[in-house]
């Protein structure tokens, strides 16, 4: 007899702890290890949380519905080059050649709609910027959430927490003492997870704003690839062969992961066809368009060639120190990237049982698409 294209195990499946298939998370602890009381109260050396108006809730009674089309129009079309409005009076300092950059002195929750216009050219340029001294976290909630609204409709993550009455803010939540690192660590040789977010989406997000509540006295940096810039590096030739290929991203692992956490799954997961290169609207720029997080196959790939092909991709951007950028994380920070241009990773690295507390104002983009290779 031939043998069987799906062969039946001859041992139960393993039910893995730490994610499904290509899918892991490691820095978001989740309702089962949540400690409402250690975080509202502290303990020993865990003091409470600097902002309990953040701290997370899961709603498990609530259902979304679909998420449909908008028209999104990027307000960097609108921008000065120059930046007048942007970085008068800042300091600014990049954090490589080719990708990131620091600035002090300005304060975006003041910002004019011309210093927005610029802010969201200038992210595009840079890629990822942390602003720091911002008073963005001490804001009412929903003032932080008026200011992201100029730059897109807000997303509402499928799975994550959110502070009470507000589920348009991600929370990026791992409470005091939450030992489960060692539990993931049983399974995975580390925690680098590169991604875009939430790419799953018809229309994934664009300007990002991740602000810091509280961290850990080291570590829990990210780190920030240069999608374009990895894009340039390839070959003309590997660069034509890229050109009108599509793939599938799933957000299928990430819900099963939360269900099998005990976590929220707030919407019925979806797929998406996006291309392997998209175009920034406002720059031209062209970049890669996959991440191991999210893209599952290549469409009209046969499984062995569209694996073959994807992992070279995520190679080429995770060996990529030359076009990558580390953030440290400070209090009083606000770190603002281009999520059509960027892909990133937390890194979960300190093993004391420190708070690492982060919201993130995700406003969506345009829906992914490719313009020709110019001559």
């Amino acid at each position: 007899m031939a043998p069987a294209l799906v062969e039946t195990p001859s041992q139960p499946l393993l039910t893995y702890k730490s994610g499904t298939g290509d899918y892991k998370e490691a820095y978001i602890g989740g309702p089962k290890a949540y400690k409402p009381e250690l975080e509202l109260e502290g303990k020993g050396k865990q003091p409470p949380a600097k902002y309990p108006n953040y701290l997370p809730t899961w709603d498990f009674s609530k259902k979304y519905a679909p998420l449909q089309p908008f028209e999104h129009y990027d307000h960097g079309k609108d921008a000065d080059p120059a930046f007048p409005n942007l970085l008068k009076g800042a300091k600014v300092e990049d954090l490589t050649a080719n990708i990131g950059a620091e600035i002090h002195g300005v304060q975006l929750s003041k910002l004019t709609d011309k210093g927005k216009d610029e802010l969201a050219l200038f992210v595009a340029q840079k890629k990822v910027v942390a602003f720091r001294d911002q008073d963005l976290a001490d804001l009412p909630i929903q003032e932080a959430l008026d200011f992201g609204a100029y730059f897109g409709r807000h997303h509402i993550h499928p799975t994550s927490g959110a502070p009470a009455g507000y589920p348009e803010i991600h929370l990026v939540h791992r409470g005091a003492d939450d030992t489960t690192a060692k539990d993931f660590f049983e399974e995975r040789t580390n925690s680098v997870t590169w991604h875009s977010d939430v790419t799953y989406e018809k229309q994934p997000p664009g300007t990002t704003f991740l602000y810091l509540l509280d961290g850990p006295a080291a570590g829990g940096d990210t780190l920030f690839a240069n999608q374009a810039e990895a894009y340039r590096r390839l070959s003309p030739a590997f660069r034509e062969r890229l050109q009108g290929l599509k793939a599938v991203h799933s957000a299928v692992e990430q819900a099963t992961n939360s269900s099998n956490r005990g976590g929220v799954v707030r919407r019925e997961p979806v797929t998406s066809i996006h291309p392997l290169v998209r175009t920034h609207p406002v720059t031209g720029e062209k970049a890669l368009w996959v991440n191991p997080q999210f893209t599952r196959r290549i469409v009209g790939f046969k499984k062995e060639e569209s694996d073959f092909l994807l992992k070279f991709l995520y190679d080429h951007v995770a060996k990529g120190q030359d076009f990558q950028a580390r953030v440290k994380w400070a209090a009083g920070t606000v770190v603002v990237w281009d999520n059509r241009v960027t892909a990133h990773s937390a890194l979960l690295d300190w093993d004391d049982g420190q708070r690492r507390h982060l919201a993130r104002i995700t406003p969506q983009a345009e829906a992914p698409y490719e313009t020709p290779i110019e001559a």
